[in-house]
């Protein structure tokens, strides 16, 4: 079994990520977020050039999320993705937000991905050698 795939991911909060009161929008976290886990998919064997040519997508189709502390405007942020687990059909990364040089996580998540050939939009199952290299069980 070989070791989980990890990576981490920067980000400087700037005005377009923050509300009224300073401080990064729900929505702006799940951007960082989708950033860290398009890298992430990338040592998965998934880079964006390979999805392109095979129309095979890995998809969200959960996403859990804890705000813990906000982050704000100029703050320089630390997303560290990992994948957690694999399944037969669908694989959970998680991921946790910092400040740079901090240990007080901001925002911690795990989001469930399933692989989908598109243009038909169906479900197929993960690669088998998946379950070899990371599963372990």
């Amino acid at each position: 079994m070989s070791e989980m795939p990890m990576l981490t991911t920067h980000e400087e909060v700037m005005f377009f990520d923050t509300d009224c009161a300073g401080v990064v929008h729900n929505l702006a976290y799940l951007r960082m977020i989708e950033t860290c886990r398009t890298k992430l998919a990338g040592l998965l064997g998934m880079d964006l050039a390979g999805m392109a040519e095979t129309r095979l997508f890995p998809v969200v189709v959960r996403t859990e999320i804890d705000y813990r502390r906000p982050a704000k405007l100029g703050d320089h942020l630390e997303i560290h993705g990992c994948l957690e687990r694999v399944e037969r059909a669908r694989f959970w990364c998680a991921f946790e937000m910092k400040v740079k040089g901090s240990e007080t996580v901001l925002v911690s998540c795990r989001q469930a991905l399933a692989m989908v050939q598109m243009p038909s939009g169906r479900p197929q199952r993960l690669p088998a050698d998946w379950k070899e290299k990371w599963q372990g069980e």
